[in-house]
């Protein structure tokens, strides 16, 4: 029991910078990830003037610079889909998909340029 106590008094000792590092972790572990139908629906409900943003913010648990954050991502968003900006990132299985089919083009390529060479190679004997 004692070497318990030991132990745990040994692991809280306070060094200069330890209680930053320690804040910075217990951030890091309890912060919320929200998805992105979170973030928009959040967004949304703040247009909608139905409660102030500071009472939005406060029952979502977010910060209001973040929310003010969320709302400019969607706004220029919204801005870009509107000039016709349609780019959109490729999921995983899209670059995936890619990938092979750029390996077999390659090899093709490989094989049709060997077969060239040796033609040319062939005509010049």
């Amino acid at each position: 029991m004692t070497e318990s106590v030991l132990e745990r008094n040994a692991e809280i000792q306070a060094t200069p910078g330890s209680g930053d590092k320690l804040l910075r972790k217990i951030r890091k572990y309890t912060s919320r990830k929200y998805t992105s139908e979170d973030k928009i629906r959040i967004v949304l409900e703040g247009f909608r003037k139905e409660i102030s943003v500071a009472d939005l913010c406060r029952r979502e648990n977010v910060h209001a610079a973040i929310y003010y954050k969320w709302m400019k991502d969607f706004m220029e968003a919204g801005k870009n889909r509107l000039k016709g900006d349609y780019m959109r990132e490729a999921n995983s299985s899209e670059v995936k998909e890619l990938r092979k089919e750029n390996e077999k083009l390659k090899s093709v390529l490989g094989d049709q340029s060997l077969q060239i060479y040796l033609l040319k190679k062939s005509v010049a004997d």
